[in-house]
């Protein structure tokens, strides 16, 4: 079988392969996308999660800008989105965010790919590779019931649960003593809602309304976190929780269906029991979990808490991020939300992108080099949007350059995010 050659082959069509194909793409790279589903977006069009979140500190200085901001004015335009604006979370926390319609949103990345040149190739699934030394030589994809080989110079793993990276023999970072992976969620759409009723909910009214749907068994998370769906009187409700290792595909496929059964129960509890939402009912579930943790890939660094902490500086920086620590925990309705300082921001290394043992490699997404609290952090979408494109440039350098990842300048990748107008710290 001959093998098609490409110059950065992307493994994962959601928001961050989605960007890091952009970046690639635009740096002159022959771009290869494969995305299992028939639509590109990931956990933010078939999870559903209809907001981004993290864009700046609590100061209100952005950190995030680039191909990420460049897909928001996007959205405004075509009034899928009301752009940036903030919001009060139930810790009392005040956090920036920008709501989008999911629908609109695939649109949206499917014109900005096509308009890049990016080959997109839909319902296909990465199913093996070859390795040379280090090297990756060749990945197999299955797509609509034959079998796809390409040989690509650079390869970037975008799957979230690092598929690629597992088959290429990566060494990912385990969880230490008493750590769990953060659980799932399944999203739901639920309207219409009266919102001058439901903004309108008193604190101690709606923490009481939590309790109570908790205790009933109704609510898995003591929350009632939603984003207006724009235009619209409906809110897609973020509140299950559901314990899962989403690379246990048995494990996966019973979480899929409690999701589910999560969302019923407590779209229920909301019709009856939340001011503004008798007239309302579930109008639609997310075509999957929205997986906010599973592989985290050993790179050349290893992102700690105390670095995010301490927003630590270096040489060899790439995006900043601003998300406070948000650990859901797997059993429990509670959460811990550790808020950073009034303008705290921190970096994340080049090196982080990088697996550690392989030569022509990169992350882009969630599973980047971090313990399990600094990637509690690092996780969330505009930041992995920026994370995304310095994968993406960084592919392509390599692909244009030769050399191995780990030899990309990280001077030059830096130099070509500010020309593309990302906010390099």
């Amino acid at each position: 079988m001959t093998a098609q050659d490409c110059d950065v082959l992307i493994v994962g069509g959601g928001i961050g392969g989605c960007v890091a194909a952009l970046a690639a793409a635009r740096a002159g790279a022959r771009t290869v996308l494969v995305e299992r589903l028939g639509f590109l977006g990931g956990s933010a069009t078939a999870a559903a999660v209809g907001q981004f979140v993290g864009w700046e500190t609590a100061a209100g200085r952005r950190v995030v800008a680039g191909i990420a901001e460049e897909i928001v004015a996007a959205l405004v335009a075509r009034d899928a989105s009301p752009g940036h604006a903030h919001f009060v979370m139930s810790t009392g926390h005040r956090m920036d965010r920008v709501s989008y319609d999911p629908e609109v949103l695939k649109l949206v990345l499917d014109e900005l790919l096509g308009a890049a040149g990016v080959a997109v190739l839909f319902h296909a699934t990465f199913a093996g590779l070859a390795m040379r030394g280090a090297t990756i030589a060749r990945a197999d994809v299955l797509a609509r019931g034959r079998t796809l080989t390409f040989a690509p110079r650079v390869a970037v793993d975008a799957s979230g649960d690092l598929e690629l990276l597992a088959a290429a023999g990566a060494r990912f970072l385990p969880l230490e003593e008493g750590e769990v992976l953060q659980p799932a969620t399944t999203m739901f759409r639920f309207g219409p809602i009266d919102y001058a009723a439901f903004d309108a909910i008193p604190a101690a009214t709606l923490r009481a309304l939590c309790a109570e749907g908790v205790a009933a068994g109704a609510l898995p998370r003591a929350a009632l976190h939603q984003s207006r769906a724009p235009g619209t009187d409906d809110g897609w409700f973020n509140v299950g929780r559901v314990a899962v290792d989403s690379t246990d595909p048995f494990a996966l496929s019973r979480a899929e269906a409690d999701g589910r059964r999560q969302a019923f129960a407590a779209a229920a509890f909301i019709r009856a029991r939340v001011p503004g939402c008798a007239g309302g009912r579930l109008t639609a579930l997310a075509p999957q979990l929205g997986i906010r943790e599973s592989r985290r890939v050993a790179g050349l660094h290893v992102l700690t808490a105390d670095e995010v902490r301490a927003g630590t500086a270096c040489a060899d920086a790439i995006a900043a991020g601003a998300y406070p620590i948000d650990i859901h925990p797997a059993q429990g309705a509670g959460l811990r939300f550790e808020t950073l300082g009034e303008d705290h921001a921190y970096a994340i290394p080049l090196r982080c992108l990088i697996p550690a043992g392989l030569d022509n490699a990169f992350v882009a997404g969630r599973g980047i080099s971090a313990t399990h609290t600094a990637h509690a952090a690092t996780r969330v979408m505009p930041g992995t949007m920026a994370i995304a494109q310095a994968a993406g440039t960084a592919a392509a350098w390599q692909a244009r350059h030769g050399g191995s990842a780990a030899q990309v300048p990280a001077a030059a990748v830096r130099a070509a995010l500010v020309d593309a107008g990302a906010i390099v710290p």
